[in-house]
């Protein structure tokens, strides 16, 4: 995307200076059951111009008095956990990169969370790809005017808050095993916060504690990396600890609540050029002709699960519950990435960090690239030049 960033990388790439990049990115940690793609992917000044207004007309919208009104039929009844505070510590926005009717490479909207993202290891990887490939400073994986010292230091603030480090831990259900458990190694390594299964943490009164060195310590916060929508079939599993859905003496980061309110269930109140035409299937009427030209996509998934790419009229009159379903037009994404044998598509996670009490701060991203149908990294296992990435932008 930057022809000349993107020439100099090809030229004097290797395979073995990328396996000495792998073993550098993995130096300390487990193994990464992930695919980790050759390059990063160098963004320029234009397209992050467009990335950075299109994830400001969306938290527009999030900051609108009236958005939790209008989000809360996002939360399944179920599933709704209590002392909601009143803004998400995370916003993370993910953009097919497509291009636009006047041939510039522009941004498309596809997904959006407000859930944590790989806040810790993006920093780690992009700082590996620096050092072992020679990535000079016209370029930064950090935006806003970060500074690794402002994006550790913010990064604390937002997670850890008034508390001490021992009085917060990330938590998931088998949080060491996890996929993006390097994430985790990395975030405790920045932060010096515990990693915590959810069977570690044991519930006296409405008080959650957690033992270390033989003392019960009492966790004041929780950085939450829980999926719901991962558990919704095996409850069972909080026996044996304590459930969310309970009244707590705990802070959450960020609210369980807001991995529903900022999802899929937004993107049909959102209307913008970054932004595909996007409704909720109980709402459409009439079916486009061209249904072709659609995605159908359920509103409770994780990473691409469930999502129905060539829709036909009878997948869609087999769907049981079509308010959870949502109707997007398809995204063409250009395949803007030069690999060493044709072009790669690709997409970019904004990600943003938002303290108790003060604005959302646009930080760090994270990249995909692809050669598949679907962008994430399970569906591009075969190939190469695919996989988790960062882009660096141009400054």
């Amino acid at each position: 995307m930057i022809p000349a960033q993107r020439q100099k990388y090809n030229q004097q790439f290797t395979n073995q200076k990328y396996q000495t990049f792998l073993k550098q990115l993995g130096e300390g940690y487990p193994e990464i059951p992930f695919r980790v793609a050759e390059t990063p992917i160098f963004v320029p000044q234009g397209l992050k111009e467009k990335l950075i207004a299109a994830g400001e007309e969306i938290i527009k919208l999030i900051k609108q008095p009236d958005f939790k009104a209008l989000t809360d039929k996002a939360i399944p009844t179920d599933w709704k956990v209590p002392n909601e505070n009143e803004q998400p510590h995370f916003l993370t926005f993910d953009f097919g990169i497509c291009k636009n009717e006047a041939g510039e490479l522009s941004p498309m909207l596809i997904e959006m969370q407000g859930f944590p993202s790989l806040y810790g290891f993006q920093h780690h990887l992009a700082k590996t790809f620096k050092s072992s490939f020679g990535i000079d400073d016209t370029v930064n994986h950090l935006l806003n005017g970060f500074t690794e010292e402002k994006y550790i230091a913010l990064l604390k603030e937002v997670i850890i808050g008034k508390h001490q480090p021992e009085e917060v831990a990330l938590m998931d259900v088998d949080a060491h095993n996890q996929k993006t458990a390097i994430d985790f190694f990395v975030t405790q390594k920045m932060l010096g916060i515990k990693i915590l299964a959810l069977e570690d943490i044991k519930k006296v009164g409405r008080q959650l504690f957690y033992e270390a060195d033989g003392r019960q310590i009492q966790l004041k916060r929780i950085y939450n990396r829980l999926i719901f929508d991962e558990v919704a079939n095996d409850t069972g599993i909080f026996k044996n600890s304590f459930d969310p859905r309970e009244e707590l003496d705990i802070e959450w980061v960020t609210h369980p609540n807001w991995f529903y309110r900022i999802s899929k269930f937004t993107m049909p109140f959102l209307k913008s050029e970054f932004v595909p035409e996007t409704r909720f299937l109980n709402e459409i009427e009439t079916l486009p002709a061209d249904l072709e030209n659609y995605v159908l996509k359920p509103l409770f998934s994780f990473a691409g699960m469930g999502v129905i790419i060539d829709v036909s009229a009878s997948d869609i009159t087999s769907i049981k519950d079509p308010e959870n379903w949502i109707l997007q037009r398809k995204v063409n994404y250009e395949p803007a990435v030069q690999s060493p044998d044709g072009g790669v598509k690709a997409e970019i996670r904004m990600m943003y960090l938002w303290p108790d009490g003060g604005e959302p701060q646009l930080c760090i991203n994270l990249a995909r690239l692809s050669r598949g149908k679907m962008i994430g990294v399970r569906y591009n296992a075969d190939f190469d030049w695919v996989g988790g990435t960062v882009g660096f932008m141009e400054i």
